[in-house]
């Protein structure tokens, strides 16, 4: 079986546990391939993807092998394969733009970013020249110039984008249609977790739709101790990811809430969290007869390896789109792990699309 040829920009956490879950799913059959949602995709297997370029702008990871750079500061996710072979990929210096929020400089180099003095690489043809199919986005939240600029890369490199940040591409109508119009598939935008806050949240609204429960208000509270939420500490920031977290849950709820009774977002840096990231999430609404109920929910999960669950299975679909010539948005894949896709469904719908998708009887 032919390797899925990735690109990587951003060797942070996230980043960090799709690589580890590339080699720990190694030769492992099905049945015992825990936390894979689709084990199998059109004969692709999470072992069969493969690194060939990565970007970041960190000094402690430019210049490393990949397999060095997913354990240097300020990465801080749980390790869960810790045998990375050598993978004889250099990380090459990536663009810093508005990558880097001023803030970061005042926390300790544990925590935050160092930036690397290394010459920016040639992107477009190092992406070229190492024969990536594809580019994975994972620039730091609020990134808006530097997820443009890479986006345009993969457009002129001819490789396909899947947009793990909260950062309008994919559902952007005229960056679609640039991807439409040269071939080239596109995923996005912000991906969703497995079990994670947007995920529950969505689950309980689409829950009370169902069940005739007039959802009232509703807040989602986060907190974790990773270089995100540092980051998100600048609420500048945060317009983008606030949009995509909120319209992920108004777009499941049978009537749209005012801004003044929903409340999602991050909340709060706790450096001793590092990569958990706990949710505390209240719905209120109203029962038969007008009556009043609430539910209070906390979710604790590792962040990073929870989204790579989701990237997992956004790549093997990419590859399918490849082989069958598609290219533009990718619907099915996008409303099923992305928070922000072009057109929202329900969860259920989602998963049902891609199953179409995968076998072929939906083209996107």
């Amino acid at each position: 079986m032919e390797k899925i040829k990735i690109a990587i920009m951003g060797l942070g956490n996230c980043a960090s546990s799709l690589i580890q879950g590339i080699h720990y799913y190694k030769n492992k059959d099905p049945e015992d391939a825990i936390g894979l949602m689709h084990p199998v995709i059109g004969n692709y297997t999470a072992s069969d993807i493969e690194v060939v370029a990565a970007f970041d702008i960190d000094q402690r990871k430019v210049g490393k092998d990949v397999s060095e750079a997913i354990f240097a500061k300020p990465n801080c996710t749980h390790v869960f394969c810790p045998e990375i072979p050598e993978m004889g990929v250099k990380v090459s210096m990536g663009k810093v733009l508005d990558g880097v929020a001023p803030h970061m400089s005042n926390y300790d180099d544990d925590y935050t970013f160092v930036v690397s003095g290394e010459e920016q690489s040639d992107i477009v043809e190092v992406l070229k020249e190492s024969g990536a199919e594809m580019l994975v986005n994972y620039l730091p939240v609020g990134s808006e110039e530097a997820v443009r600029f890479y986006a345009q890369c993969a457009l002129d490199a001819g490789v396909a984008f899947i947009n793990c940040m909260p950062v309008f591409i994919v559902s952007d109508p005229e960056w679609s249609k640039k991807f439409e119009e040269k071939g080239i598939p596109a995923i996005g935008d912000d991906i969703k977790a497995q079990i994670g806050a947007t995920i529950t949240h969505r689950t309980l609204a689409n829950l009370f739709r169902e069940r005739g429960v007039k959802v009232e208000r509703t807040y989602q509270l986060n907190t974790g101790g990773n270089t995100d939420f540092l980051n998100m500490l600048n609420r500048d920031r945060l317009d983008s990811k606030k949009e995509s977290k909120t319209e992920a849950v108004q777009s499941v709820l049978a009537e749209r809430l005012p801004d003044s009774d929903i409340h999602i977002g991050p909340s709060d840096y706790v450096p001793f969290q590092k990569d958990n990231k706990l949710c505390f999430l209240r719905m209120e609404g109203k029962t038969f007869g007008d009556v009043p109920m609430n539910i209070e929910l906390r979710l604790s999960v590792e962040d990073s390896p929870n989204s790579a669950g989701c990237v997992i299975d956004a790549i093997r679909c990419c590859k399918l789109a490849l082989q069958r010539g598609i290219g533009g948005q990718l619907t099915s894949i996008s409303a099923y792990t992305m928070k922000h896709p072009p057109e929202q469904f329900i969860d259920e719908q989602a998963y049902n699309m891609v199953n179409e998708f995968i076998e072929g009887k939906r083209e996107r």
